[in-house]
């Protein structure tokens, strides 16, 4: 029978990490068959400067099949390309989190606001994965969340408990109920909100996920628990777990979350962002998670407190 672990802290909080650097390795598909590499770099890879790469490129951080590449080779569907990158210092984040649950199968967590749940964006060893992978190696994140975003994050510990939990993710046997804090005073005490989501363009991030009618299916049901003068305080439960689904949804009907540096009326991206697109300030916590164990089938009810001075 699963026990639950309690309130434990776990991690230490680090001001800067200088990581061991990483290397990032693709296969170059049949579409990009052809194309000179530093133009394939420098889409590929967008945070950085065709300037930035030629350099790069001439450090010799750069092989293309094992070779060091200078970036003018025409690249060929197949060839392995990897990206050296040297060691960097990683940007500060918190680096505690709170263990909820644990059984030989599962393990749960509270993460809290600004800690990568996954490496990226230049975050590696500063992430959730790496902090519960130290501690158990065969822990793997069901799903993720927003950096900003804190609550529960659920991992697997078996391949038979993560085909489970993948298939059921996004079905009624998994309830995801989120507290969030958004902008502007509700009219109505509920909402179902049914916006598709799908990736829009942006003039300065590219792509970017957002409310858009070619987009796939979604569905939230937001729940008012409390309203001030400027503010409303939502329940929000999901229906489908599409990529930044509840700050889309909210400002879809005209209630972007307090804070959001990317999200504005209606659900579209700002044009002038106030900061980075994974820059937090706002107030987002998965609260409650509930679902049948995957290999027992008895029902599990998760619950992570809400953060201090959390004004939801």
């Amino acid at each position: 029978m699963p026990q639950s672990a309690g309130t434990e802290a776990a991690g230490l909080h680090s001001n800067y990490m200088l990581n061991q650097g990483y290397a990032y390795t693709t296969r170059i598909s049949g579409k990009h068959d052809g194309q000179r590499l530093l133009s394939h770099l420098a889409s590929l890879y967008s945070h950085s400067t065709p300037e930035t790469w030629q350099q790069r490129l001439d450090n010799g951080e750069v092989t293309l099949n094992g070779v060091t590449a200078t970036g003018g080779e025409r690249v060929i569907a197949g060839q392995t390309l990897v990206w050296n990158r040297a060691a960097w210092v990683e940007p500060d984040c918190p680096r505690h989190f709170e263990l909820l649950f644990e059984d030989e199968h599962l393990l749960a967590v509270n993460k809290p606001s600004g800690l990568p749940t996954l490496p990226a964006g230049g975050f590696l060893e500063n992430t959730l994965l790496r902090l519960v992978q130290a501690i158990t190696p065969c822990a793997n994140p069901v799903h993720r969340l927003g950096r900003g975003t804190s609550g529960i994050v659920l991992f697997a510990k078996t391949p038979q408990a993560a085909a489970h939990l993948s298939a059921n993710w996004n079905t009624p046997n998994i309830q995801k109920i989120y507290r969030a804090l958004a902008q502007n005073v509700a009219q109505q005490d509920e909402y179902e909100i049914v916006a598709p989501i799908g990736l829009v363009p942006h003039p300065r991030l590219g792509l970017v996920w957002a409310a858009s009618a070619q987009g796939k299916p979604s569905k939230s049901l937001a729940r008012v628990i409390s309203r001030t003068t400027s503010t409303t305080t939502f329940e929000v439960s999901l229906n489908s777990g599409r990529a930044h689904q509840i700050r889309i949804h909210l400002a879809f009907i005209g209630h972007p979350l307090a804070g959001d540096p990317l999200y504005g009326m209606t659900g579209q991206p700002l044009d002038n962002l106030p900061g980075l697109p994974g820059d937090g300030g706002y107030l987002l916590h998965a609260q409650y998670l509930k679902l049948n164990h995957p290999i027992s089938g008895e029902r599990i009810h998760l619950e992570a407190a809400l953060p201090q001075g959390h004004s939801c």
